[in-house]
């Protein structure tokens, strides 16, 4: 099988932590005693990569822990431990949506499920599955198919931590899927334990304002098109389209009433694409109930979309400056794989940060412990990052802990003004 391709994306990288685990976060060990580190200048254009983490002098939260541990506290007394949209999780990170792409569906969305529960962090599973793939009741699970991520996950996570969230397109909703779900056998322990949301989709990062979008064959496509746009121009694969939906503040603020009444038993997430009025469509959100909103940058990843969509949306830095404040659970994903963007973002307001590509090439690099190696090393960089800002829970970074290019004439300018 083809080894996963991510172009643009730091795919070497990513497989480097995902076969090394912690000792990647540093240097090879081999050049130790023969070369010089220092910072780099590439940021490649992304402004929440050129933002730097900058650590206080003074530190007063270091000296609450000392007082608290009795001695000077070091990176591995931070806590990372945090409640991502009603759950309690290990970490403040979350498996991000992978629906009826053809590369979950090759085993690893499976894999990736089992290792995220062993992680002790939320999964979500993506759109589609059910009218792609099928729900499993009734073929035992089989490969692809929601019940076997489910199943998967299920039996791998500790008590008390993590949880499965079922997102839904239009399509699953003719499908019914969340009533499925939420009816299900294999589903009641997470039900009943509290670990169990519905994530109603309006959009994602690498392609906002579209549906899901895979290829199909010629076959597969004739029994799709009564549920799905087929498009025929592309030659010998068929272009199989999922509605985007259509939503004013009021169809949201009803649809979240909708998801509260008839499952009530359930969390409720909402999952927004980077639009422009993303910080309307936040507090919309949140006032109508939901327990977690999640933002896709336009750097987010996708199994297919098309090449001109790169330059539509906004980045997540912008979409967190839109948001400011949140108003409550805020999560974000977009090309997160190591623990400074994860902490800049955590700083500008986010619980938690979605593992999307970089999640699936490490369960590529090794289905049995790629992920879990990789999150290990995410954690420790978390940690050391952390400990040097003067903080000691996952949730205490601010706005402060963030240093943008720039930001210092803005500040002279409103000095002198």
């Amino acid at each position: 099988m083809t080894a996963l391709q991510a172009e643009g994306f730091p795919a070497d990288l990513v497989r480097e932590r995902a076969r090394h685990g912690a000792a990647a976060v540093f240097p090879a060990a081999s050049s130790y005693g023969t070369a010089l580190f220092g910072a780099t200048t590439d940021v490649s254009g992304d402004v929440l990569e050129s933002a730097r983490l900058v650590p206080p002098v003074f530190v007063p939260r270091r000296l609450e822990k000392l007082i608290e541990l009795g001695r000077e506290p070091l990176y591995g007394d931070v806590a990372l431990s945090t409640s991502i949209g009603g759950f309690a999780s290990a970490l403040p990170l979350y498996l991000s949506a992978f629906g009826s792409t053809q590369v979950a569906g090759r085993g690893l969305g499976a894999a990736a499920s089992a290792q995220a529960a062993r992680l002790g962090i939320p999964m979500v599973i993506g759109e589609n599955v059910v009218p792609m793939h099928g729900h499993g009741r009734v073929d035992g699970a089989s490969a692809g198919t929601l019940l076997e991520r489910l199943r998967a996950y299920a039996d791998a996570v500790p008590d008390g931590l993590g949880g499965v969230v079922v997102q839904q397109s239009t399509e699953d909703a003719d499908a019914e899927v969340w009533n499925l779900v939420y009816s299900d056998p294999s589903a009641l322990p997470l039900l009943e334990s509290g670990r169990l949301a519905f994530e109603l989709k309006v959009g994602q990062g690498a392609k906002p304002g579209l549906g899901g979008m895979t290829l199909v064959s010629s076959a597969e496509a004739a029994s799709l098109a009564s549920l799905y746009a087929v498009d025929l121009s592309l030659g010998s694969q068929v272009l199989r389209s999922s509605s985007p939906g259509t939503f004013t503040d009021e169809i949201l603020r009803q649809q979240i009433r909708l998801m509260r009444n008839n499952f009530p038993r359930a969390e409720v997430w909402v999952k927004l694409p980077p639009g422009r009025d993303i910080g309307s469509a936040a507090s919309v959100a949140w006032a109508a109930g939901a327990s977690a909103v999640t933002v896709d940058g336009a750097e987010g990843g996708s199994g297919w979309a098309p090449v001109s969509f790169a330059s539509v949306g906004l980045p997540l830095a912008e979409c967190l400056s839109r948001i400011g404040t949140p108003a409550g659970c805020l999560l974000a994903s977009g090309r997160m794989w190591e623990g400074t963007r994860v902490a800049k973002v955590l700083a500008l307001g986010a619980r938690a940060a979605g593992l999307g590509r970089a999640a699936l090439l490490a369960v590529d690099t090794d289905p049995a412990d790629g992920l879990v190696r990789f999150v290990e090393a995410l954690a420790l960089e978390l940690r050391l990052l952390l400990s040097a800002l003067g903080q000691y829970r996952a949730d205490a970074l601010t706005p402060d802990d963030v240093w943008f290019p720039g930001q210092a004439e803005r500040v002279a300018e409103e000095v002198l003004s």
